[in-house]
C-alpha cells in the first residue's frame, strides 16, 4: 500500500521517463492506497488524482500489468495507460469483496458470491475491455513458475514496445484518453451479449 509520497515519486519518474522518450513500465499489485490518518494528512486522495490526470497525458508509452491483485485507486495511481494486462490470476476492482459484501450484501462471509458479482477477475475485464489482454501463469499461479511467468510478461512488453514506440506521443494520448472515457459505459447491446 502507497503512501502520497511514494505515487508522487511515480508521477517524478514518469515525467523524467517522458521528458527523454522512455517507455513506463508498471508492476501493480496492491490492495489500494494506504488508508492511514497521516496518508490523509499529506494529501492520498490528491496524490492519486493528480497521477490519474498526468499519467493520462504523458507523451510516452505507459504499460501496466496487473500481477497480483489491483484495488482501488491505489491501483489507479499508477494504472493509466496506452495496454494494461492482467496475469491470468490476477484481480482488479474498486473494493474488496469482503468489503463489498460487508456493505452491499450485509454478510462479509458472501465474499465468494461477491466477488462473482464483482466480475473482478481478468477473463471479465477482458471481456468489459478493461485490460487489453491476459497473460498466462501456471496452473495455481506465477509462483510455481516464476521464470516462466517473467519470460511470458517480457514477451508482452517487447512486443507491445514495437508497436508504441514509434507511435506520435499526441497519438498515444488522443488514445489512451478515448479508452479511458469509454470505461463503465455500457449500451443495451453490451447487457445482451452478457
Amino acid at each position: 500500500m502507497a503512501n502520497p509520497e511514494g505515487y508522487r515519486k511515480a508521477l517524478r519518474l514518469a515525467k523524467q521517463a517522458e521528458k527523454f522518450h522512455r517507455p513506463i513500465i508498471t508492476l501493480i499489485d496492491t490492495q489500494g492506497a494506504y488508508p492511514g490518518l497521516g496518508a490523509e494528512e499529506r494529501g492520498i486522495g490528491e496524490a492519486i488524482a493528480v497521477n490519474l490526470r498526468e499519467f493520462s497525458q504523458l507523451k510516452t508509452p505507459v504499460i501496466c500489468i496487473i500481477i497480483g491483485e489491483a484495488g482501488s485507486g491505489g491501483a489507479l495511481g499508477i494504472g493509466v495507460g496506452d495496454k494494461i494486462y492482467m496475469l491470468k490470476n490476477a484481480v482488479y476492482s474498486v473494493i474488496s469483496p469482503e468489503g463489498y459484501a460487508s456493505i452491499l450484501l450485509r454478510d462479509a462471509s458472501q465474499a465468494k458470491h461477491a466477488a462473482a458479482m464483482m466480475k473482478i477477475t481478468s477473463e471479465d475485464l477482458l471481456q468489459m475491455k478493461v485490460c487489453n489482454g491476459i497473460i498466462k501463469e501456471p496452473e495455481g499461479g506465477a509462483q510455481f513458475d516464476p521464470a516462466g511467468t517473467a519470460a511470458n510478461i517480457k514477451d508482452v512488453i517487447i512486443r507491445d514496445l514495437k508497436d508504441l514506440m514509434p507511435r506520435n506521443p499526441a497519438v498515444l494520448v488522443r488514445y489512451r484518453n478515448q479508452k479511458i472515457s469509454k470505461i463503465g459505459h455500457f449500451t443495451e447491446e453490451d447487457e445482451e451479449c452478457s
